[in-house]
């Protein structure tokens, strides 16, 4: 049953069309996510629509978004750009909606349709073109898509695209022709049980499942490349975050934490405003310097950093822990090396970007967004008293025996838990 709400007194509209992907087969829990994604959409266009006229909708399968009269309520690129930064949005059409389901008022709005997209492939023709006579330009080439979703309609869809096409050409002449192979438009005719969409584009967003639907973590956010990534991983799979941020001042800059803040807040732009905890180190990697084998330095502060993070976590009701961990990719994520860093852990610790390559990290975080940032020189707290030689395969009975030379080892975990500064990260 469609939820779409219609004014019989607007024939014509432009609306967007929103796809989803995992969703649709959530079966008896399918309801639940529609409207947790439309909540999330609606959520995503506010800073466009101050006016609140934006409306959000399902119907029959899909996501549309409208306004109140004719026309959307904002610039309706900025509102697919943000539309397609919501987790669980597979694709965007940017289409027209057409309450006449007559045949002949089908094709009249295919063709001022098409009329629209042959004047902008004109003037994307190079300059020698362009300045050619209309009559002597060559002809934009179309194919029509025709999708018949109400089957006691009395054309079928092969029908509808011919017809469709048919009338096109009479109209256009030899502006355009169809091409059924390699088109320049290909313009799908959708008919539905009370209205037709009229479309030619799909514009990928990054699908996935929508935010909170799949409980909370908290990830141990660093200035790196790794951490940002492997948080929107998370968020991307419906997970809300939090983040606990770990430095050393004064060997580590307030510029530094800045970096942090500012990589937070762009993940915010996908995650939504969240809580960063942010906790100085250095008292614990005083102790661990002053007290245990050099070589263990890089093993034993990862150790402090999951059982802090994890205290943090209880006290905030999250789930699990996420890091950037990649196998191999430095001493500390060594198979050896995380064995001993789960012991430290009674939650799970979730590491998405275990098995990836470097340069694929790299790409996700160019995609998203927080590459540059990542990349600017500031000091990192797993810098300070770093070992020249650090151990890469560490034993647990050796780990525990190091820890055991800490003196007042719970102590100083609860002051380092007692004196996380809390910040809010709002998307930049």
């Amino acid at each position: 049953m469609s939820d779409l709400i219609v004014n019989e007194a607007i024939k014509i509209r432009r609306i967007l069309i929103v796809r989803y992907g995992e969703v649709a087969l959530k079966g008896m829990n399918k309801p639940y996510f529609e409207r947790i994604l439309r909540d999330r959409i609606r959520n995503a266009l506010k800073k466009l629509d101050s006016e609140h006229k934006t409306i959000v909708e399902t119907d029959a399968g899909l996501i549309v978004v409208r306004g109140e009269g004719e026309i959307l309520p904002a610039d309706e690129k900025a509102m697919i750009a943000q539309i397609t930064r919501v987790f669980g949005v597979a694709t965007v059409s940017p289409a027209i909606c057409l309450y006449d389901r007559e045949i002949a008022a089908i094709s009249d709005a295919a063709t001022g349709y098409l009329r629209d997209r042959l004047n902008e492939w004109r003037a994307a023709l190079p300059k020698a073109l362009a300045e050619v006579p209309a009559e002597k330009q060559p002809p934009m080439t179309f194919k029509i898509a025709g999708k018949r979703s109400d089957k006691t309609y009395p054309l079928e869809s092969m029908n509808i695209a011919a017809q469709v096409g048919s009338d096109i050409l009479d109209v256009l002449g030899p502006a355009v022709k169809v091409d059924v192979h390699d088109p320049d438009v290909i313009l799908t005719v959708h008919l539905r049980q009370r209205e037709v969409f009229l479309f030619d584009e799909k514009v990928a967003g990054f699908g996935g499942l929508p935010l909170g639907t799949n409980g909370k973590g908290m990830v141990l956010l660093s200035g790196g490349i790794d951490s940002p990534v492997a948080a929107w991983l998370m968020a991307k799979r419906g997970m809300t975050i939090e983040a606990v941020h770990f430095h050393s001042y004064p060997y580590t800059s307030g510029r530094a934490r800045e970096k942090v803040e500012e990589l937070a807040g762009i993940l915010a732009g996908y995650c939504g405003s969240f809580d960063m905890h942010v906790i100085n180190l250095l008292p614990a990697q005083e102790q661990i310097a002053a007290h245990c084998a050099e070589e263990l330095m890089t093993i034993l502060v990862r150790r402090f950093m999951v059982v802090v993070a994890e205290r943090v976590a209880n006290l905030t009701k999250c789930d699990m822990m996420i890091t950037g961990e990649n196998l191999g990719q430095v001493a500390s994520q060594t198979a050896e090396a995380l064995v001993c860093t789960d012991a430290a852990a009674k939650m799970p610790v979730m590491r998405p970007l275990i098995a990836l390559d470097k340069t694929d990290i790299i790409e996700k975080a160019k995609e998203i967004g927080t590459f540059e940032k990542s990349i600017e020189p500031y000091e990192d707290c797993c810098t300070v008293f770093l070992p020249k030689h650090p151990a890469t395969r560490p034993h647990i009975d050796q780990i525990l025996e190091a820890e055991a030379n800490i003196p007042d080892l719970e102590a100083l975990i609860e002051s380092l838990v007692a004196s996380r500064e809390t910040v809010r990260i709002r998307p930049l």
